[in-house]
């Protein structure tokens, strides 16, 4: 099983940007979707991009279109999301996650806080 590690959160004013990283180490080659996600109310965790490694598609979540890149370096087994024209309702805490494929579940990091103030 994969183990992730996220890195670079941190607190920024509006308007900033910030790029997060998650270091992705064992079972690496066998995970295919690769994904951001940040807290919910309760235990939920919401999409905010995701990117299939084999085809280099990505989706990202509307509130953050046009502003949020995920990207991939396969030799560093590093996953990255670039955040940028941040605003305060981007403020939560920010999870990599892993998964083999859409029929299996995410493996998790464990998560760092992006705060944005106004």
């Amino acid at each position: 099983q994969a183990q992730l590690m996220e890195s670079g959160g941190g607190s920024v004013q509006a308007g900033g940007s910030l790029i997060l990283s998650c270091s992705v180490s064992g079972d690496v080659a066998s995970y295919d979707d690769m994904g951001w996600f940040r807290q919910v109310l309760g235990d939920g965790r919401e999409e905010v991009a995701i990117l299939s490694i084999s085809s280099g598609v990505t989706t990202y979540a509307d509130p953050v279109k046009g502003r949020f890149t995920i990207s991939h370096n396969r030799l560093q087994n590093t996953l990255y999301l670039q955040m940028n024209a941040l605003k305060p309702d981007d403020t939560d805490m920010y999870y990599c996650a892993a998964r083999r494929s859409r029929d299996y579940p995410w493996t998790w990091g464990q998560g760092t806080q992006v705060t944005v103030s106004s």
